[in-house]
């Protein structure tokens, strides 16, 4: 027994170093990853001139419009000499352009994100309870389409946009997004682990489909939900090559375009804009940080 204690001690003291390093290797690379947002948050709070003069540099042109070689090191600041407000005053009240391409992506994504959710939601309860040599091709049909990148399809998507006669509106991109395979893939995985029993036993009480979907298979799937309706709004919220190629009118592209375009004379512009730009990820992300950690971790399997 002394020499079984001597032996463990050993083994605790080298897990809790190797725990104790893979601990401060995440605490870095966390610190790492953040830097960029701090930063633009940060910056979003300085003055136009702070601005200029800590990141000028970087976006001066020359007179024939080529960039101008950076010799001297960049200033990086992460805490303003004076906190202003003049970037966000200048945002929200005297440039009206970009709050309504910020509205132009909330009128885009919210409808695929709703719309999604439910259609796959249906589609997913079918793969799950049918049974049949089709369904499983057609499930493989999904699987494939949902590995394809998107620039694969766009082409399609605009062809199709063009037929339909709603290319250059917005349901040429709502519409593609609403019928996309990634959520039916998850969320169908996920009810085919809901016990067999359970649905037996909801059928001896004399429910229906409907009422096993919406009583039984809904509630149990509801962390998934949350994990896919997070995914999916910030996929189509930074989306960029589908209004580029379906949307020929500006005013209808959304604020994750229209970033990309903010001139060099509004360097503060455009980290306001950024910071503004992030607060619906991020609350939607802090809000159902458990739904979606719960979701991916578990992946829908039912709790004993």
């Amino acid at each position: 027994m002394i020499k079984s204690k001597k032996t463990k001690a050993p083994k605790r003291k080298r897990y809790r170093l190797v725990t104790a390093l893979l601990t401060v290797i995440a605490a870095v690379s966390a610190a790492i990853f953040l830097l960029p947002t701090v930063l633009t948050i940060a910056n979003s709070f300085m003055s136009a001139s702070e601005i200029n003069a800590n990141y000028g540099a970087i976006f001066a042109t020359t007179e024939k419009g080529g960039k101008v070689f950076v010799s001297e090191k960049i200033n990086l600041k992460f805490i303003p000499d004076m906190v202003s407000f003049s970037q966000y005053f200048t945002v929200l009240f005297k440039s009206p352009d970009y709050l309504l391409k910020f509205w132009n992506s909330v009128i885009l994504v919210v409808p695929i994100v709703i719309f999604q959710l439910a259609t796959a939601s249906l589609a997913a309860y079918a793969f799950a309870r049918l049974k049949g040599r089709l369904k499983e091709i057609i499930f493989f049909v999904y699987i494939i389409v949902m590995l394809m990148p998107y620039q694969v399809t766009l082409v399609p998507n605009y062809l199709v946009s063009d037929w339909l006669g709603i290319l250059d509106t917005r349901l040429a991109i709502i519409l593609p997004g609403i019928f996309t395979p990634f959520a039916v893939f998850i969320l169908s995985k996920i009810m085919r682990r809901i016990p067999p029993a359970l649905i037996e036993a909801a059928k001896l009480d004399g429910a229906g489909e409907l009422q096993i979907f919406t009583y039984i298979c809904m509630p149990l799937c509801k962390s998934a939900l949350f994990s896919v309706a997070i995914l999916v709004f910030i996929d189509y919220w930074n989306m960029v090559e589908q209004p580029l190629i379906l949307l020929s009118d500006t005013n209808l592209y959304p604020l994750s375009v229209f970033l990309s375009r903010i001139n060099t004379g509004e360097i503060g512009l455009a980290f306001a804009v950024a910071t503004i730009y992030m607060i619906p990820a991020l609350l939607l992300f802090l809000y159902g940080e458990d739904y979606l950690v719960e979701g991916i971790a578990y992946s829908g399997g039912i709790k004993g």
